[in-house]
């Protein structure tokens, strides 16, 4: 491979997860900056051949990403970069451009267990009535937070919606990673805030800028951005006064733990969540259970010593 041809691999390989593995745009923008830092770290080592890639180098990048002076990485970043390159190292094999995968055998750090952070009820309560209002901003955004909790939907599904999605029937079509397509209910709270948006307001902010077909639009016509989608959700919280820093994952994690809770079936909340594997799902039921057991810790009288 010539000198250049690690950064034409790396685009190389970008086109086949964009066009043949369908992954998003959000997604190969991820891999093209980890296997940025990749290239600039081979570089350093005086690396500019593919087949000059020896499974030491893998390792010295784990362990300079995670030790350099400068914004070291934390071991879960650390674990995303590596399966970035383990997936690069993947696609060279199968192209025939190397004779062995270098990076097959690198292992990532060790993950400490983290349990998804949901909010109570009442407080998703407060931070929906936090929405409430005329104003056309508040109308939009009420229509954005309820059907991020009806449905669970990640927040880039929710602002990649067009109007179209919203089926008659009362359900959503989302679309998730790799352009899986899933059905999921909207619920009557949800359905009568979108309704009142598609209404009241969206016709008027339309009119603001080009025709889009996409759903939740912005104060200038535009398709609704993921950061204004963060901002709006944390101006909310504010508002309920809630005292902690929520983000449009928080309502997905409600989401999942509030149905878990009320006795929903955890392979139907898989399909909800649109997770490949149940197991993914099944980290919910210890938050779950460890709500149970705080609960019935404080409340049982033969729960604790005394």
């Amino acid at each position: 491979m010539p000198a250049a041809g690690l950064e034409r691999a790396v685009d190389r390989y970008l086109r086949h997860l964009a066009i043949e593995r369908g992954r998003s745009d959000n997604t190969v923008a991820a891999y093209r900056r980890d296997l940025g830092v990749y290239l600039r770290f081979l570089e350093d080592a005086g690396v500019t051949d593919a087949l000059a890639i020896e499974r030491g180098h893998v390792s010295e990048l784990v362990q300079h990403v995670r030790s350099r002076p400068e914004a070291p990485l934390s071991a879960s970043s650390t674990a995303r970069l590596l399966s970035s390159v383990r997936g690069f190292h993947r696609f060279l094999l199968e192209e025939g451009l190397v004779e062995q995968d270098v990076a097959s055998e690198q292992k990532p750090p060790k993950l400490a267990s983290r349990l998804p952070k949901a909010i109570t009820v009442e407080q998703m309560a407060a931070v929906l009535a936090a929405t409430d209002g005329d104003d056309p901003a508040r109308v939009r955004d009420k229509a954005l937070l309820e059907l991020l909790y009806a449905t669970g939907a990640r927040v880039s599904e929710a602002v990649a919606l067009n109007v179209d999605d919203v089926i008659e029937g009362d359900v959503v079509r989302l679309f998730g990673k790799g352009r899986k397509q899933r059905i999921v209910p909207l619920g009557s709270f949800a359905r009568a805030a979108i309704d009142a948006y598609l209404v009241r307001v969206r016709p008027a902010l339309s009119a603001k800028g080009r025709a889009t077909p996409a759903l939740f639009l912005g104060m200038r016509g535009e398709r609704l951005s993921r950061q204004n989608a963060w901002l709006l959700i944390r101006a909310a919280a504010e508002r309920a006064n809630l005292g902690i820093e929520i983000s449009p994952h928080t309502f997905r994690h409600s989401f999942a733990t509030h149905l878990l809770a009320g006795g929903a079936d955890v392979r139907v909340v898989q399909e909800l969540l649109g997770h490949a594997s149940v197991a993914t799902t099944q980290i919910y039921t210890l938050v779950t259970a460890d709500t149970l057991r705080d609960v019935y810790t404080a409340a049982h009288p033969r729960a604790r010593w005394s």
